[in-house]
């Protein structure tokens, strides 16, 4: 893996009426033709996302959306999908055309930004077709605003400049694993090899846990289930074993007791999410109803297959544990419901593919609505009898 994964970026969408230079300012700013431009209103249709290195922050994802006046049924749907884009914005641009104010569409969007927490700029573009005494009166009116020209790359450097500054001013996503092991400690992860591992190569939970272990100065013992007994034996001591959440029975069988244990999905529930909201919402499956409406929402999406563990595994499990019978309803990639009424519980994946802003937001409206939410590593603890001991460590 050679780039940083979007859900590790810090997410930067751009938002704005229909012609204000959103996507020229995009281009501008990332000194490409990332969007296409025209003078045509409605140009772009659906959010366009650019990756880049923003000097001296790091890796940030940029993402241009479509007017939000456009208009019809259409245009309706092009705006529910732009504003969708708000849940995983760390922080957003809204473009104003300096000769076209609109209060009210800047105050409608104001609101937005408020309900999911996101800081804003700002920016007043096509500065260049506007006369100094014009351009004096709306600065003194928005005098927090950045006065730009896409088109003459006027002010695009402190545009650059205010975004570093905020995002200085952004909490660090918790650990992933680095606080839980300490330096020079040891950690065994436990990856099965099957039919649903990937030819080649590690999936990005994987991944990502290694890294974060290698930059704390874990010594990290990477073996199948069929070898980790033994691994086991060749170890003097280990500080924490973490395994694939499918196959939690067999190795809780095979870690002594007074070794910590947890999963990869429970890391990321973490670290992603808010692990005492998930514990709380397994919690709920014993007095779900039967025939209870279950959503399960898993970010990537794959090819399904008959040991799938979000379409297959999970329901099986959860109705031999209960021994009732509920309707399963899946949603993947970015298609989660702000309507949650008709669900009984919501279960969740790990969300290794999403930002920390996503998965928060989709709590939040789990825990508005009174809809319990867990995710699928403590939900797999749960079923396997030992939720206590792979949560032990973070207690």
């Amino acid at each position: 893996m050679n780039t940083t994964p979007n859900s590790n970026r810090i997410t930067i969408s751009i938002y704005g009426k229909r012609n204000a230079g959103k996507s020229s300012l995009l281009n501008a700013i990332t000194g490409q033709e990332v969007s296409i431009v025209s003078e045509v209103k409605g140009t772009t249709t659906d959010p366009v996302k650019k990756a880049m290195e923003l000097i001296p922050i790091g890796p940030v994802l940029f993402i241009d959306t479509a007017g939000i006046d456009d208009e019809g049924d259409l245009g309706q749907l092009r705006i529910k999908r732009s504003l969708e884009t708000a849940r995983r914005s760390d922080i957003a641009i809204y473009v104003m055309d300096v000769m076209d104010i609109d209060e009210k569409a800047f105050d409608d969007m104001k609101e937005y930004f408020k309900k999911y927490n996101i800081p804003y700029i700002l920016v007043m573009n096509k500065i260049d077709k506007a006369a100094s005494d014009y351009l004096e009166k709306i600065n003194k009116k928005y005098e927090n605003a950045v006065f730009v020209s896409s088109l003459k790359g006027t002010n695009i450097d402190l545009l650059k400049d205010k975004l570093i500054d905020q995002i200085n001013t952004l909490r660090e996503d918790p650990p992933l694993i680095g606080d839980l092991v300490p330096y020079n400690g040891k950690a065994i992860l436990v990856i099965p090899i099957d039919k649903e591992a990937p030819k080649g190569r590690l999936i990005l939970p994987q991944v990502q846990v290694i890294r974060d272990l290698l930059d704390h100065g874990v010594k990290t013992y990477v073996v199948r289930d069929t070898e980790l007994e033994e691994a086991l034996k060749d170890l003097d001591y280990v500080d924490l074993v973490i395994t694939d959440s499918q196959i939690f029975k067999k190795v809780d069988r095979i870690v002594p007791n007074n070794i910590n244990l947890t999963s990869f999905s429970i890391l990321f529930a973490r670290q992603k999410g808010d692990l005492n909201e998930y514990v709380d919402g397994v919690k709920a499956i014993p007095n779900l109803p039967n025939g209870a409406n279950i959503l399960i929402a898993e970010n990537c999406t794959h090819n399904t297959s008959h040991v799938d563990i979000g379409r297959v595994k999970i329901p099986n499990l959860l109705e031999s544990k209960t021994g009732k019978k509920f309707n399963f309803h899946f949603k993947t990639g970015y298609n989660f419901s702000d309507d949650l009424k008709n669900y009984s519980l919501v279960i969740h994946c790990g969300g290794c593919m999403v930002n920390r802003k996503e998965i928060v937001n989709r709590i939040n409206i789990c825990r508005e609505q009174k809809v319990p939410i867990t995710n699928y590593g403590i939900l797999l603890a749960y079923v396997n009898g030992i939720l206590d001991r792979a949560i032990k460590i973070f207690t």
